[in-house]
């Protein structure tokens, strides 16, 4: 038995402490919010927007940071993304030598662009940080549905530590030393399922909405190459994986945030009905300045910020895109 503490109690990290806790291990759940504590104490049958789950009465619930970060073999990082840096900052005091990490959250720091697992390194220095990452809603997870993800880590030592920790009969994990790849993946993945989103609420079809993953992902895998991710990860679990789960599932935030600005209503509008962060909406900006920086083409990502913070219709934004000049499908690819 391990003992394992979740900073955070949003729907993923609770279904990620059921797991481990039903795989053996000693878990602790953490949240800044005491509502948020109150409530799961009291409701471990009855999780919010985890319907069907149950918390184990093992897993431990508390506002003490302290203590949830002392002598532990494994901290998972599940706060949301906009949050990470002020959490890691907060706990860092109390994190021990090479102590293990696992990110789970995806996004782009907006204002740095920064990786998250970036930010939490910068915040705490002494700590093994790796990523935890595929097509996994959180709601399926936590009631034992069939999932396959990938762990990426500095060493093999500590991958196959984290794979050991998660993996059961129905949680596979496989392992890489692909960080980059597998975090750039998984954060700009959101942002083309704001887009596929934003296709179905126009109404359009199954050609449309393929198209626009097949091209989005063109576009995460020309930048994270560039930044130096591998072919094979945005090929994997970690990108086309998790592109088509994110753009096509009714649980996806970000593919429902963009079915509502395609039928009309603002950005802030679709946010407040999702109620619930939607990451995309942080990453669609940081994606535009990174493939600024490295100059990259991606304009998918160019007209979801647009639609996004510049009002243009919905409408618009996908005539631009089919609009655009005739060209090869590949540079790389010439006829003998």
């Amino acid at each position: 038995m391990n003992k394992v503490t979740v900073l955070g109690a949003g729907t993923w990290g609770c279904a990620l402490a059921i797991l481990l806790a039903n795989n053996g291990h000693d878990v602790t759940i953490w949240s800044a919010l005491e509502k948020e504590v109150q409530m799961l104490n009291e409701n471990r049958d009855n999780i919010k927007n985890l319907p069907g789950a149950k918390m184990p009465e093992s897993i431990k619930i508390t506002l003490d940071l302290q203590e949830s970060c002392a002598d532990k073999d494994l901290i998972v990082m599940a706060v949301a993304s906009p949050f990470i840096r002020r959490t890691a900052k907060i706990a860092a005091p109390f994190i021990k030598e090479n102590q293990i990490i696992v990110n789970v959250s995806k996004g782009i720091e907006d204002e740095t662009l920064m990786t998250l697992s970036d930010v939490i390194r910068d915040e705490i220095p002494q700590a093994d940080v790796a990523v935890l990452s595929g097509p996994s809603h959180a709601e399926e997870v936590s009631r034992g549905i069939p999932t396959t993800i990938v762990v990426g880590a500095q060493t093999k030592t500590t991958a196959k530590f984290i794979q050991d920790m998660f993996m059961n009969e129905l949680f596979r994990v496989y392992t890489s030393p692909d960080i980059i790849g597998i975090e750039l993946g998984g954060s700009l993945k959101n942002v083309i399922a704001l887009a596929a989103g934003v296709v179905d609420g126009l109404g359009y079809g199954d050609n449309t909405k393929a198209a626009l993953m097949t091209r989005g992902m063109a576009e995460i895998s020309r930048l994270g190459i560039t930044m130096g991710g591998k072919l094979e990860t945005f090929a994997g679990l970690s990108g086309i994986g998790d592109l088509f789960v994110t753009c096509t599932s009714k649980h996806s935030r970000n593919r429902n945030a963009g079915f509502l600005m395609g039928q009309g209503k603002s950005m802030k509008e679709a946010m407040e009905e999702v109620n619930q962060v939607v990451e995309g909406v942080n990453s669609a900006k940081a994606a535009l300045a990174l493939a600024k920086k490295y100059n990259v083409e991606m304009p998918i990502v160019e007209q979801i910020n647009l639609v996004l913070f510049e009002d243009k219709s919905a409408h618009d934004a996908l005539a631009d895109l089919l609009g655009r000049d005739k060209r090869k499908e590949y540079k790389t690819l010439e006829w003998d």
